[in-house]
């Protein structure tokens, strides 16, 4: 452009009367100026096409697209799948040429269902498009589904021990899929193509849970499309799922129980909680307790059996918030005292959102490539050994992943991600499966990067408004050099339920 350009100006300028020959100058270097501006859009480079529709839970109006991939990526050739796009575009009339990606968490959740986590970035999106693609084997991108529970199923089959490795393979004779292909780097080349496909030339990446060893994949893969990352909730590359989860969930739990004890009108209202509820666990163990509650939606009075593996299953998912995890010690209480209702209220509101949101199937296929492969038995034994949870989520997943296809993985898979992309780390203080440690450890290789700990928060730290701060000001200023390496610091854990009305005033 730039010679064809100059000679356009000496011959304006070598035949126009001087104040003509400004006015057409200045004219022209507007084009110029508004040509050069155009060639940033997306919007000019998309080749995907998108139709406004309508997200569950988000108010404003997005736009929707399928974009098809390979599902043999290395082939290319063969059975195509369908990715959900979706595009929520930014407030401004002229917003920046970078999206923020959201990367979902699981693995099995799709970014399309995850719309609640888009409040948290309404600040993001007055300058920035946000952009959701349900990684396939998820949502609507050929989900690897399984069985999903319904409101109107009973308390025992939501409460039942799992089974998973029998249920997971009936469920995988009806899917219409090679899951060898659906592992996280597959997926991350399919949301390069994606970007591409939306006209996009960076992404800046928002991983939260699974979604940061997604986001790291990416960041390792196609270092140059990344301006800059949000990993909030880390996963490096060395923590491999489950099995370290026991481990990390005990020392969550511990600090509650301590913390209850700390408390003057806790303490009190449940004195030894501790050893009452580790006589609990070891009648469970035994004899699996039977009881009668009222279903928290129905009403309606039903018998349910409660062995010790369901028991410690239910409690680990209540300890990823501490609004829940505030009605911990209640619910320890009155179960040690026969009266299970509170124990069947929490857990029946967390089963039926974690069966809409997460594909099982996609849980295993990353799982058993990623992870499964790299312990056995022994390392299961050893990382659970002293606490309450015990080996049962490792042996579930090396049972479900013994006959389990074997995907290919890139040699030096589980190294350490090293990069220099400005990345914030975000941790919160009580997060049960993905505490600080593992942000530390994913610190190391990256050069360009701050680790910032919620106190007072647990899995995700989203809902706090000082990360969200943070948030917006790494993407506007594209830099980790200034943020604060504090927040919420007067932030402390919710106060403790000492009844049903709540806290002691």
């Amino acid at each position: 452009m730039e010679a064809p350009l100059s000679g356009v100006r000496a011959h304006i300028s070598a035949h126009l009367p001087p104040w003509r020959a400004w006015l057409a100058l200045g004219l022209l270097a507007a084009a110029s100026v508004s040509c050069s501006k155009s060639s940033q859009d997306p919007a000019e480079r998309r080749t995907l096409s998108l139709k406004p529709c309508r997200l569950e839970g988000l108010a404003t109006q997005a736009q929707c697209g399928t974009y098809e991939v390979f599902e043999d990526r290395a082939a290319r050739t063969g059975r195509k799948i369908p990715l959900r796009v979706v595009v929520v575009p930014a407030l401004a009339a002229q917003p920046r040429p970078d999206p923020l990606v959201l990367l979902a968490g699981g693995p099995g959740q799709a970014a399309s269902r995850s719309t609640q986590v888009l409040m948290a970035v309404e600040r993001i999106r007055r300058k920035r498009d946000i952009v959701l693609v349900d990684q396939r084997g998820t949502g609507d991108s050929n989900p690897l589904n399984c069985k999903t529970d319904t409101p109107e199923e009973g308390l025992s089959s939501r409460l039942e021990e799992s089974g998973a490795a029998e249920e997971v393979r009936k469920c995988r004779e009806g899917w219409d899929a090679d899951v060898r292909h659906y592992t996280t780097p597959v997926a991350m080349d399919d949301l390069d193509e994606v970007r591409e496909a939306l006209g996009y030339e960076q992404l800046n990446l928002w991983g939260v849970s699974y979604g940061t060893r997604a986001a790291l994949v990416y960041m390792r893969q196609h270092p140059e499309r990344v301006r800059t990352a949000i990993l909030d909730g880390v996963a490096p590359m060395g923590l491999y799922l489950p099995l370290y989860a026991p481990r990390d969930a005990q020392q969550a739990l511990d600090r509650l129980l301590a913390n209850c004890e700390a408390d003057a009108a806790c303490a009190k209202a449940y004195p030894d909680l501790r050893p009452r509820t580790e006589a609990l666990l070891t009648t469970l163990e035994t004899t699996p307790a039977r009881t009668r509650v009222a279903h928290p939606r129905t009403g309606v009075l039903e018998e349910v059996v409660l062995s010790r593996r369901a028991f410690l299953s239910q409690l680990f998912v209540q300890l990823y918030s501490p609004e829940l995890s505030s009605l911990v010690p209640l619910m320890l209480d009155r179960a040690t005292q026969g009266d299970w209702s509170p124990f069947v209220a929490l857990s029946v509101g967390l089963t039926e959102n974690l069966g809409r949101t997460v594909s099982q199937g996609l849980y295993f296929a990353v799982v058993c490539a990623e992870d499964a492969p790299f312990y056995d038995e022994a390392v299961v034994a050893r990382e659970s050994q002293g606490t309450w949870f015990g080996p049962t989520m490792g042996r579930e997943v090396l049972s479900v992943c013994a006959d389990w296809p074997r995907a290919a993985l890139p040699q030096g898979y589980r190294e350490p991600v090293v990069s220099s992309v400005p990345t914030l780390l975000l941790s919160g203080e009580l997060d049960p499966v993905t505490p600080p440690a593992w942000a530390e450890e994913a610190k190391r290789t990256l050069s360009n990067s701050l680790h910032v700990v919620v106190p007072g928060v647990g899995h995700n730290t989203m809902g706090v408004d000082c990360a969200r701060t943070l948030m917006v000001d790494l993407l506007n200023q594209g830099r980790v050099e200034g943020l604060s390496s504090t927040c919420g610091a007067s932030l402390t854990r919710p106060p403790f339920f000492t009844s049903f009305a709540g806290p002691v005033p």
